[in-house]
């Protein structure tokens, strides 16, 4: 099959300029957590289980577990992706303050 999007680009939104407060870094771990539970139901509510080793065929996934039992490249993986989130959002001019 020929590849349709060979010229394809991805541009993600420039962060690079962008500083995390604390404040909003102390969120990270919560909504890392959070990714990981999200993704972990949607697998669940499609019929994938618990598997030692990822099984597309038989929908099986080392990691549907709790987020406390991800190696630490795992939960890497959700911290990055929830920092690099937070920084779009502010890069867009967005806000984020904790509630008083």
């Amino acid at each position: 099959m020929k590849n349709m999007y060979k010229d394809y680009k991805p541009k993600p939104i420039d962060t690079s300029e962008v500083k995390l407060s604390d404040e909003i870094l102390d969120l990270t771990e919560l909504l890392a957590k959070n990714a990981h539970d999200i993704w972990s139901q949607q697998r669940i509510s499609d019929g994938w289980i618990w598997g030692p080793e990822r099984n597309d065929a038989q929908k099986k996934h080392p990691n549907l577990v709790p987020y406390e039992k991800l190696t630490e490249p795992e939960k890497d993986y959700d911290r990055k992706m929830v920092i690099l989130t937070l920084k779009a959002i502010l890069a867009l001019g967005y806000h984020i303050e904790k509630p008083k």
